[in-house]
C-alpha cells in the first residue's frame, strides 16, 4: 500500500526571504509524493488551522530575528495551545526552517524553539540529515547544508538584498528538507497504519 503523506508547512516571512525557503521545502516534499499546504501563520484562517490538524506533518518556518523566531511566528505558536490542550497534534511528525542576514544569527536558537514547540505538542522531530558542508578546504559555500545544521535547515541572506538574493544552496537545503520530511512521514504514516 503506497501511503500519501500529507504535510503542511507553516511559516511567516517579514521581508520574502523565508518565503522563498517554505516554496523550496514545498518543492522537495512534492517532489517525494506528499501533498503539501503552504500556511502563512500571519495570516491564518481557521480553514487553514484544520489543514494543521489534519496534516501528518508540519514543518515549522520563520526568519531569525533578535535571536528568536519573529514575534508573527511567536502569536501562531502561543495560539496553538488551544491545539495542544485538545493534543490535535500529537504524533505528527515536526521539523523546521529559518533564515537570517548572518551566519550564525542565533539560528539554532530558533531551531531550538521550534522543537520545544514541537515536544510541548507531542510531536516527533525530524532533523535535516545531512553532513555539513563548507568546512574543508576542498568544500564550497555552494555546498548543501553550507551553514552545518543538523536540527533543520538553516539560510543565510545578505540584509540589503531582496528574496532573490536567498543563496541557491540554502535553497537545495530547503528542498532537502522537504524530501526528508515526505519520506519519513510516509515510513511512519505506513508503520502506524500496519500497527
Amino acid at each position: 500500500m503506497v501511503t500519501t503523506p500529507v504535510v503542511a508547512i507553516a511559516y511567516h516571512s517579514g521581508f520574502g526571504h523565508t518565503a522563498v525557503l517554505a516554496e523550496a521545502v514545498r518543492a522537495g516534499a512534492t517532489e517525494a509524493g506528499a501533498t503539501v499546504h503552504l500556511i502563512n501563520v500571519a495570516e491564518i484562517t481557521d480553514a487553514q488551522w484544520e489543514l494543521l490538524d489534519a496534516s501528518d506533518a508540519i514543518v515549522f518556518g520563520s526568519p531569525t530575528y533578535m535571536g528568536t523566531a519573529s514575534g508573527a511566528f511567536h502569536v501562531f505558536a502561543e495560539a496553538s495551545s488551544k491545539r495542544w490542550f485538545t493534543r490535535a497534534w500529537q504524533d505528527k511528525i515536526a521539523a523546521g526552517f529559518t533564515n537570517s542576514a548572518s551566519k550564525s544569527g542565533d539560528k539554532l536558537h530558533t531551531l531550538q524553539f521550534f522543537t520545544v514547540l514541537a515536544a510541548q505538542h507531542g510531536m516527533h522531530w525530524v532533523g535535516l540529515g545531512a553532513m555539513p558542508g563548507w568546512n574543508s578546504s576542498t568544500a564550497s559555500e555552494n555546498d548543501i547544508n553550507r551553514l552545518g545544521f543538523f536540527l533543520g535547515a538553516g539560510a543565510q541572506t545578505d540584509n540589503d538584498q531582496g528574496p532573490e538574493g536567498v543563496h541557491k544552496a540554502d535553497i537545495a537545503t530547503a528542498e532537502l528538507l522537504g524530501r526528508r520530511v515526505a519520506e519519513q512521514t510516509r515510513i511512519y504514516v505506513a508503520g502506524r497504519a500496519s500497527a
